[in-house]
C-alpha cells in the first residue's frame, strides 16, 4: 500500500508515474496499476533478464515523468535482490520502514540498511505504521541529514489490503481500493513535501526487431476472476510478434472466440470449481478446439482447469490427470526452462499438485530443488510454470504455432 500511496501522491501532483515490480509477482502490480492508471511491468533478472529490464526502464522513461520500482521482500533478500537491481540501474533507494514501537532506532536502521552496500544511492525514508503526528516528527528528526524524509503513514486498519493463500486479493475484488489508495496518498502529502530524487539516465537497449513468428495469427486468452495471472509484457510480446489478441471467460462464456491458438494462464480456478464444473458449453468448446488440433497453452491454474478434476470436483477434462490444492506451498522461485527452441524465463508459485500419466517433454528446477515439468498432450502444452515470453520470443512462439516443444 505504501508504494501505491506514494505513486498516487505524485500522480496527484500532475506527474506521469510508471510503476514496476521487482520479482515475478502478479498481484502487487494490479494494485500499482490502480494507483498509477498505467499497466505495470516486472523486473526480474532470472525470469526476465537484464536486457529486458534495461529495455523496459528505457521505454518507460520516454513516456513518464517518474519511474517507481517496488521492491520484493527486504532490500537485500533474494538473488538478485531489490538492492542488486537498484545498483545495476543506479536507482535511488527509498526505504519504507515499519516504525511501530520505534524511536531513534529508526534513523540508525535506515542509515545501516543503506550503508550495508556503499554502491547504493539513498533517496530517503518513509515511515509506516506510525502512532501519531508527534511520533512521525520524532522519526523525521532522528534521520541523518543526507536522508530525505518522505513522510509517514499512521496506523490505520482501514488501509489494510485483504489477502489469501497466493497473496493480496486482486485489485478488482477490493471494492474500496480507490478510496484506500487516495486516503493513504493524501496522508503522505500532508506530512511531507514528497521530494523528487535526482534524475536517472537509462541507456537505450540494443536495437532488435522482434521476429514476426505469429503474424496473421489470432490468440484467444482466458481472462476472468479464475484466470488472471497475465504479464502485460507477455501481451506486448505476442503483439510484437504479429498476433491479434482476443479474450474470453472460461467461467461465464459458453463458446470460444474463433482463434488459431488458446492460452489459459494461471489464477484461482480452485475458488470457482462449481462454475467450471457446470459450464458444459465451455467444456465442449475446449474439447472441440483440442480435436481441431488448435495449440493450447495452459499455465498453473490453467493446467489444473484442463485436468480431469480439481479437489475431486469435475474440471474441463482435457488433460489426463487430477489436480489438488494443498495447505502448504508446493513450489516457489524464478528459473529458466530449457525447451528445444531455447531457454525460456519462468517462475513458479503454487499450492497445487498434478498427478498424471502424461510424459514430461521438459523440466526445470528451482533453486530450492523443486522440479517443474512441462507436459505435452496432443496440441496442449501445460505446466505449473508461468512463462515470460519476452525472455525468448522464438521459444514462446512454439506454444502457439503448433510445433512440438
Amino acid at each position: 500500500m505504501t508504494t501505491a500511496a506514494l505513486a498516487r501522491a505524485w500522480r496527484n501532483q500532475g506527474l506521469r508515474v510508471q510503476a514496476f515490480k521487482c520479482g515475478p509477482d502478479f498481484l502487487d502490480p494490479m494494485i500499482l496499476e490502480a494507483a498509477t492508471g498505467r499497466p505495470v511491468y516486472n523486473l526480474d533478472f532470472t525470469m526476465c533478464g537484464e536486457a529486458d529490464a534495461q529495455a523496459q526502464l528505457y521505454r518507460a522513461a520516454q513516456n513518464a515523468d517518474l519511474v517507481v520500482v517496488e521492491g520484493v521482500m527486504g532490500l537485500y533478500d533474494g538473488t538478485p535482490s531489490s538492492a542488486d537491481i537498484a545498483v545495476r540501474f543506479n536507482l535511488p533507494v527509498l526505504l519504507t520502514i515499519d516504525a511501530s514501537g520505534m524511536a531513534q532506532t529508526f534513523g540508525a536502521l535506515a542509515s545501516g540498511l543503506l550503508g550495508f552496500n556503499p554502491q547504493l544511492t539513498g533517496a530517503g525514508v518513509l515511515a509506516n505504521k506510525v502512532g501519531s503526528e508527534g511520533h512521525a516528527k520524532l522519526l523525521c528528526d532522528c534521520l541523518p541529514q543526507h536522508l530525505s524524509w518522505f513522510g509517514a503513514l499512521l496506523k490505520n486498519e482501514n488501509l489494510r489490503l485483504p489477502e489469501r493463500h497466493l497473496g493480496l486479493f486482486r485489485a478488482h475484488e477490493i471494492s474500496d481500493l480507490e478510496q484506500k489508495i487516495e486516503t493513504a496518498a493524501h496522508a503522505l502529502a500532508q506530512l511531507s513535501a514528497l521530494p523528487l530524487p535526482a534524475p536517472v539516465t537509462f541507456n537505450a537497449p540494443k536495437n532488435h526487431n522482434t521476429p514476426q513468428l505469429l503474424a496473421n495469427k489470432t490468440i484467444a486468452i482466458a481472462r476472468d476472476a479464475a484466470f488472471c495471472f497475465i504479464y502485460q509484457a507477455n501481451l506486448d510480446c505476442l503483439q510484437d510478434m504479429g498476433a491479434t489478441l482476443k479474450f474470453f471467460s472460461p467461467l461465464s462464456d459458453t463458446t470460444l472466440p474463433e482463434a488459431d491458438a488458446y492460452w489459459l494462464p494461471g489464477g484461482y480456478p480452485e475458488l470457482h470449481l462449481e462454475q467450471i464444473a457446470q459450464n458444459i458449453g465451455m467444456r465442449k468448446a475446449l474439447h472441440a478446439a483440442f480435436a481441431a488440433h488448435k495449440p493450447i497453452l495452459a499455465e498453473c491454474g490453467g493446467m489444473m482447469a484442463l485436468s480431469e478434476t480439481i479437489n475431486q470436483q469435475a474440471a474441463f477434462n482435457l488433460l489426463p490427470g487430477n489436480s489438488q490444492i494443498h495447505d502448504k506451498l508446493q513450489a516457489l522461485g524464478s528459473l529458466k526452462a530449457m525447451i528445444p527452441d531455447g531457454e525460456l524465463g519462468a517462475h513458479t508459485f503454487h499450492y497445487g499438485s498434478f498427478e498424471t500419466t502424461v510424459p514430461a517433454v521438459a523440466s526445470a528446477k528451482t533453486r530450492f530443488g523443486k522440479t517443474e515439468n512441462i507436459y505435452r498432450h496432443g496440441s496442449i502444452h501445460a505446466s505449473f510454470l508461468h512463462f515470460y515470453f519476452a525472455s525468448n520470443p522464438i521459444a514462446a512462439a512454439t506454444f502457439f504455432n503448433g510445433r512440438t516443444a
